[in-house]
């Protein structure tokens, strides 16, 4: 299993302070099935905690995931700021899933290098803050 997250994830997680400790244990969960809805064509909501607090009151992760294979961090909002993504925003982040699913390692190498994804160190060890 491999985890990204895009440039936009990776500047968004650093001003909330979201920590890739944070992130792998949500695909962790997500691996187990515990997402907080699946949005359909390869795309998954899941919730993760603000520093120091719940995952109630935290925010709310949208990844593209495949079981296995790879997870990428898309978008992130606080909970409190907006309830679910709107139909655009929907389709156009289900299209996205589409194309980062379909990456060859050769174009995951790429964005890498091009700084379009960041890799966030899975290595299958428990992590937990």
């Amino acid at each position: 299993m491999r985890v990204f997250k895009t440039k936009w994830f990776a500047r968004f997680a650093r001003k909330e302070d979201i920590s890739d400790n944070k992130l792998i244990d949500a695909v962790r969960e997500a691996e187990k099935g515990m997402n907080d809805g699946d949005l359909g064509k390869g795309l998954i909501k899941k919730r993760v905690a603000r520093p120091g607090e719940g995952k109630r009151g935290g925010y709310r992760t949208i990844i593209v995931f495949r079981v296995g294979e790879r997870a990428v961090f898309v978008y992130g909002f606080p909970k409190s700021a907006k309830a679910n993504l709107n139909a655009a925003e929907l389709d156009a982040y289900q299209k996205l899933a589409q194309i980062y699913l379909s990456f060859s390692a050769a174009s995951i190498a790429k964005a890498l290098s091009e700084g379009e994804l960041e890799e966030v160190n899975y290595n299958g060890e428990e992590i937990s803050e």
